[in-house]
């Protein structure tokens, strides 16, 4: 049962990214709004920013960025989803001897290589811009697994709209408020300057967790106890959005 569920989610997984290939617009359009978000904010903005303190703009500003580059990615998940499910290529692979699971860990497993992709673009113009990092091997791997978790967590939470929507437009629209998310949070300014309510807002959100924890370990700093409560919203966000999204799937599959 294992290796058949492993077999059909690569052949699923291979031709999701064989469509991705086809069209790699949609890679470049996810990363070209956090790369344009990156060069205002350190060329344009960055110079009236107070960062005092934590290193050059870029280095603080990166955290952020990638993280809003991820949600801009899933949004092409739950719209590669909603086409498959609106063009009957759901439905299709549901009446052939695959393992069910495989349609969505499929999807699932070609944001996470097209977020990758995307991510290595958006740090490559942040080099070339001027960030450096102080991070050892073991720092950029837990970067990496929280980046990745990240994904995961939120790529499972894209499935539900990408099953359920009635448009396109609803399938991708989820996205906004997660890329809205990070302003409010210490992604672009130190919590610190923000007014009381908008302050403990920020402060008590998952994003400012994960950026200051990402922060820090590009830093190659010690983390405290932002890394538990980043890993925490990122493990608790993933089990819950994997629920509802299967718990969908088989409502939606089974009418």
């Amino acid at each position: 049962m294992t290796a058949r569920f492993a077999g059909d989610t690569a052949t699923l997984t291979g031709r999701s990214l064989r469509h991705i290939w086809r069209s790699p617009d949609t890679l470049v359009t996810t990363a070209v709004m956090p790369i344009a978000m990156l060069l205002l904010f350190v060329y344009v903005f960055g110079g009236a920013i107070d960062t005092r303190g934590t290193g050059s703009y870029v280095d603080y500003l990166l955290p952020g960025i990638l993280l809003i580059t991820i949600a801009s990615g899933i949004a092409y998940t739950a719209l590669r989803l909603f086409l498959d499910k609106q063009a009957g290529i759901v439905e299709r692979f549901q009446s052939m001897s695959i393992a069910r699971s495989a349609v969505l860990w499929a999807h699932v497993l070609t944001s996470l290589v097209a977020n990758v992709v995307s991510v290595v673009v958006v740090v490559l113009v942040a080099l070339l811009m001027g960030f450096r990092s102080g991070a050892g091997v073991l720092d950029l791997l837990a970067v990496a697994g929280i980046l990745l978790l990240f994904t995961l967590a939120l790529t499972w939470l894209a499935v539900i709209p990408g099953l359920t929507a009635k448009s396109a437009d609803g399938a991708t629209g989820f996205a906004y408020p997660l890329i809205f998310l990070p302003f409010i949070s210490s992604a672009f300014v130190p919590t610190h300057t923000m007014p009381g309510p908008v302050r403990a807002f920020a402060e008590h959100q998952p994003v400012t967790a994960i950026v200051n924890t990402i922060r820090d370990l590009f830093a190659g700093q010690p983390v405290g106890g932002d890394i538990w409560v980043a890993l925490a919203w990122c493990a608790g966000l993933l089990v819950v959005a994997y629920a509802f999204a299967t718990a969908t799937y088989r409502r939606t599959t089974t009418r």
